[in-house]
């Protein structure tokens, strides 16, 4: 543990997409700080792995729910679930996305609305299933992970993007409304980051030296990147920060 922030010790934690990836990484540094976190997500084995890491280092072991986030309905009974039983939510972590590849040509109606739920849609219904809570609590912290996608103009994938510019728009308009509460929401906008999939599917050498000549860091980022900035957020140490965007590029924008 390079920084502790004391005051998120003890702390309720939610975290969508947290079983790999980045969520994963989000998951594990909430837990070593102490937090009381849960997470959903559909794939039982990496969220197994997860917990199994987090174990092994000795960390506060987190709560995985199996949820398909796309399904609203049953997200927020889930989510009202773990309120009812253990109490008001602390931090909200925004984080299950899916950046599959596609062309303008080939999104259809049925594959724009699936992507504007794995990707935006749940977000908006998480913060409305938490806010009551949150007001209870006298303030909270809401984390939407976005992506530098849509401000760089990527070409790879239209509707994920677009999405992605959705959650920085969701951002800087509920600000007002929650800030009245005490609950502060900002975004974080990664660049290219490391994770597993990452790595497997995309970023071969030749796109990965591309990467690392465009950045003003040369070096490549790391889940824990993104996760230091998460708990920055959630940590009071930032509270006078709401309805901002954090950039974690490497000066890739």
């Amino acid at each position: 543990m390079k920084a502790q922030y004391f005051d998120l010790k003890g702390k309720r934690a939610l975290v969508s997409g947290g079983a790999s990836g980045i969520g994963s990484s989000i998951v594990e540094h909430l837990c070593e700080q102490g937090v009381e976190v849960y997470f959903f997500d559909i794939d039982k084995k990496e969220a197994q792995k997860t917990i199994y890491r987090i174990k092994k280092k000795k960390f506060k072991i987190p709560t995985f729910i199996k949820c398909n986030i796309k399904k609203i309905q049953k997200y927020k009974t889930s989510i009202l679930n773990i309120i009812k039983k253990k109490g008001p939510i602390d931090i909200l972590v925004n984080n299950a996305s899916n950046d599959q590849r596609h062309s303008l040509e080939e999104i259809t109606e049925k594959y724009w609305d699936e992507r504007m739920a794995i990707n935006l849609k749940h977000y908006l219904f998480a913060i409305q299933t938490v806010k009551k809570s949150m007001v209870k609590n006298k303030g909270g912290s809401i984390i939407n992970l976005g992506s530098v996608s849509w401000f760089r103009g990527a070409v790879m994938f239209p509707a994920y993007s677009i999405a992605k510019a959705g959650i920085y728009g969701l951002t800087r308009s509920l600000a007002r409304d929650l800030g009245e509460h005490n609950i502060r929401i900002n975004s974080i906008a990664p660049g290219s980051i490391a994770t597993e999939r990452q790595s497997k599917l995309w970023l071969n050498p030749k796109f990965k030296k591309e990467i690392l000549k465009k950045q003003c860091l040369s070096r490549q980022l790391l889940p824990q990147d993104v996760s230091k900035m998460v708990l920055y957020l959630a940590s009071d140490i930032s509270s006078g920060c709401t309805k901002q965007n954090f950039t974690v590029d490497g000066g890739l924008t």
